[in-house]
């Protein structure tokens, strides 16, 4: 077996930081041991039977239940109360209570029904591939979004909330993606009286005209009236709460967009450390999906937002993985009674890293997800970034060959080049084990 494997260098661009605390011999040597598959997945306590389609590792699954976003001085944590108190300040109803309900502690694993088919998501779409999704089995997975609970709390009789938690997506190892992250869903509904109460006179104004057609600005069944004034509502709602995270002097642009579950979409961009920054996606209901959600006579909006993408940018923090670190060095910068409190991460140390090349031949079914997934289960967080850097296919066999390579980096001290090299050895066994490759 042939794995390349690079000396350890220091260079700018791979200065970001890496913490974890761990005794490398012991914890790689339970990080080699770790199965991929079993016949039973326990979450939370409740043990689920495993299947042909099952794909969630031991390290996925170790993540379900930290809820970092309800830890109160976490940095996930600081975000959602901002997000809370604007809500809370600027929508309550006529006796003075908060409009908006806060669901922050529901269950990731759901049905399809829930994650996919409740928010008319095509059959054939690639988000339902287990190459992007994680699946329990063949009935249930780890949400991919906090918009799988839409149906389920408007069913409840909820007309305003914000649906917050962690979420799980099979992806890219680098500084800015994580298999892990959170999401924050807001979603207001409106009857036809709330639409049009501010309209002087609403006579003759309705939501609904079955006879129309679906345009650019409005869904087939919706006035353009009714759609105008919830795109309005819309749209000064969220803009508020990003020149409230931003600052109000902040330059915004509206980008049309396309959801499966809205019509029309927007994408709500800011220009932000020199570039445009893509804050949220939003857009009016399908009213297909409000229909089987029992609220046919109303008409609604809906938006999310990543938790980690508003966080890496209002205090500076340069790698996602740094969101799941214990150190106190780390924990102690973002202990503030006012989450208001403007806070730019110091970064605590820089060791050099290790980088490895590892070369196979894949076969007709691989998936870059899978290695990924290999990666994070045998090397954890002690693996930066891994990126795909060559692919070729032979002329005459007609097979394919992948190239990665492995950037690694111990937070708390200098990784030595051995240490990367044990694990870059067992990455590549499990690698033919489990994968099917043949090293190069």
């Amino acid at each position: 077996m042939l794995i390349r494997v690079s000396r350890s260098l220091s260079r700018p661009s791979l200065c970001v930081q890496r913490l974890l605390r761990c005794s490398s011999h012991t914890q790689l040597s339970q990080l080699h041991s770790t199965s991929i598959r079993k016949s039973e997945v326990k979450i939370k306590g409740t043990a689920y039977q495993s299947d042909d389609v099952t794909n969630v590792t031991p390290r996925i699954l170790s993540k379900i239940g930290k809820n970092l976003h309800t830890v109160k001085h976490h940095p996930l944590g600081l975000i959602k109360r901002r997000i809370e108190n604007y809500f809370y300040t600027h929508f309550t109803n006529r006796v003075g209570n908060p409009l908006f309900a806060i669901f922050d502690r529901l269950d990731p694993v759901v049905t399809i029904h829930q994650n996919f088919d409740s928010l008319l998501t095509p059959e054939d779409h690639v988000s339902r591939s287990p190459k992007d999704t994680y699946y329990v089995n063949r009935d249930l997975l780890l949400r991919a979004h906090t918009s799988a609970h839409q149906e389920e709390i408007i069913k409840m009789g909820c007309d305003a909330f914000l649906a917050v938690g962690d979420v799980y997506r099979r992806d890219q190892i680098d500084a800015t993606h994580y298999p892990v992250f959170h999401q924050c869903e807001i979603v207001r509904l409106f009857t036809e009286g709330e639409v049009f109460s501010r309209v002087k006179d609403p006579t003759g104004l309705r939501i609904f005209d079955e006879g129309d057609r679906r345009s650019h600005d409005k869904q087939e069944m919706h006035t353009l009236e009714a759609a105008k004034l919830v795109e309005f509502d819309l749209k000064k709602c969220l803009l508020g709460l990003t020149l409230q995270l931003f600052g109000k002097d902040v330059e915004y642009r509206w980008v049309d967009a396309y959801f499966p579950f809205t019509h029309p979409s927007w994408e709500l961009e800011i220009f932000h450390g020199g570039d445009w920054l893509e804050v949220l996606g939003c857009g009016i209901m399908e009213q297909k999906l409000l229909n089987n959600a029992g609220a046919m006579s109303k008409i609604g909006w809906a938006a999310g937002l990543g938790l980690e993408r508003l966080a890496m940018k209002l205090y500076a923090i340069p790698d996602i993985r740094l969101f799941w670190s214990e150190e106190e060095a780390f924990q102690k910068q973002f202990r503030v009674d006012n989450p208001e409190t403007p806070i730019t991460f110091k970064p605590l140390s820089v060791y050099a890293p290790c980088l490895n090349d590892i070369s196979f031949w894949v076969p007709s079914n691989f998936s870059s997800n899978d290695f990924y997934d290999l990666v994070r289960t045998v090397g954890g967080d002690l693996v930066e970034q891994v990126d795909l850097v060559d692919e070729f296919t032979h002329p005459k066999h007609q097979r394919t060959s992948h190239c990665y390579r492995l950037v690694y980096r111990h937070m708390d001290r200098t990784l030595t080049q051995a240490e990367a090299n044990e694990i870059h050895s067992s990455i590549g066994q499990k690698a033919i084990e489990n994968l099917g490759v043949e090293i190069r």
